[in-house]
């Protein structure tokens, strides 16, 4: 560049470096920003995702409904919110004494499995021993000389859990709330903010929409009918083998299965150990996680597939980074949206023609 050019353009050569050089501090400083936001602001963002996912699974049958019997959009969104309603207070009614008992008996359930009983009489004689031994020695010293005890103020975790528990009812309430106003209205709104766009962007934004509701309401439908399906099963097998609380069981399995490998090996790990703390025949403590582990490998090896046809394969790599990076942003909560969020990251990425080559990375 000739110097008549540096003055007309205003720029010198060092000024354009520099600005170059500027460029990838302010992207890292940019991600560090959202990713701050995204965890200090998950008690608003939380909801939000939630609504927009249980939408994109609703949004089908409301669309019908109003097409082919000519149901009023208003009326089909309030009824499906109603059974979505009905099946959380039934599901949550069924668990939370069970939940609650279980909760209790853990510890001794635990110790039980690890130490043993005569483990443990041994263990709490030694601190009965020991606890008299300092007490005998405390009697020693003066009055005046002993230490004033402190006591802390810790709160029960039946406390805490009904704290969290108040938390995630006001959460669900305001996701619910909001599924209901995107199944009315969330259409229109994509449309008006499309007529704000150019056309090729506006072209590329409404196939995005249309992608990313075709692939999560599949991907949504499928796994939660399965999941569902096998937690009835090992609920039926639970109460069939007389393990307590089998509701219980069938939803831990349930849920499990939303967490991709990570969760299948959490759910045998927790029905063993309560097969274990339950039963002494070994065939009493082997049917519930071994009926659990079988129904897992037959739907994810053999069902899952042939059901969603054309699945959107992406990296197992890909999908264990994007586990522990929800699970540590936003907690098990996060941990359960990870594969729906990165459905709708991989129909973002694979529809932008400049994100393609991450697409390709991303994917198998």
């Amino acid at each position: 560049m000739s110097e008549d050019n540096q003055q007309k353009s205003g720029y010198s050569v060092q000024e354009v470096l520099k600005k170059q050089d500027l460029t990838t501090p302010i992207y890292g400083l940019f991600s560090l920003a959202v990713l701050y936001t995204l965890y200090l602001a998950h008690e608003i963002l939380l909801p939000i995702i939630l609504a927009l996912l249980l939408s994109m699974l609703l949004a089908p049958l409301v669309g019908k409904a109003e097409r082919r019997l000519k149901v009023p959009r208003a009326l089909s969104a309030l009824v499906l919110m109603l059974m979505v309603i009905a099946l959380i207070a039934s599901v949550s009614y069924g668990i939370v004494k069970p939940l609650s008992e279980w909760a209790d008996r853990a510890p001794n359930a635990i110790e039980r499995i690890f130490t043993g009983e005569s483990e443990m009489e041994r263990q709490m004689d030694r601190f009965s021993d020991t606890a008299q031994q300092i007490e005998e020695e405390m009697d020693d010293v003066s009055e005046e000389d002993r230490p004033q005890p402190v006591v802390l103020q810790q709160e029960s975790w039946q406390s805490q859990a009904l704290e969290r528990a108040q938390q995630t009812v006001f959460g669900l309430a305001l996701a619910l709330a909001l599924t209901y106003f995107l199944l009315v209205s969330g259409d229109m709104l994509v449309k008006n903010l499309a007529m704000q766009m150019r056309r090729r962007r506006r072209q590329i934004f409404l196939r995005i929409v249309r992608s990313g509701q075709e692939q999560v309401a599949r991907y949504l439908a499928v796994i939660t009918t399965t999941n569902l399906s096998i937690g009835i099963l090992t609920g039926l097998v639970a109460w069939g083998v007389g393990l307590p609380t089998p509701v219980l069981w069938g939803l831990v399995a349930t849920l499990s299965r939303f967490i991709p490998y990570i969760g299948v090996i959490l759910g045998v790990a927790l029905l063993t150990v309560v097969s274990v703390a339950t039963f002494d025949e070994l065939w009493k403590i082997a049917i519930v996680p071994g009926s659990f582990m079988v129904m897992t490998s037959i739907v994810g090896f053999f069902i899952e597939p042939y059901i969603h046809g054309m699945r959107l394969a992406v990296n197992p790599v890909i999908i264990f980074v994007s586990i522990f990076f929800w699970g540590w942003l936003w907690g098990p909560v996060g941990v359960l949206l990870a594969v729906p969020l990165m459905t709708v990251i991989m129909v973002v990425v694979s529809h932008i023609p400049k994100l393609q080559p991450l697409s390709r990375v991303l994917r198998k």
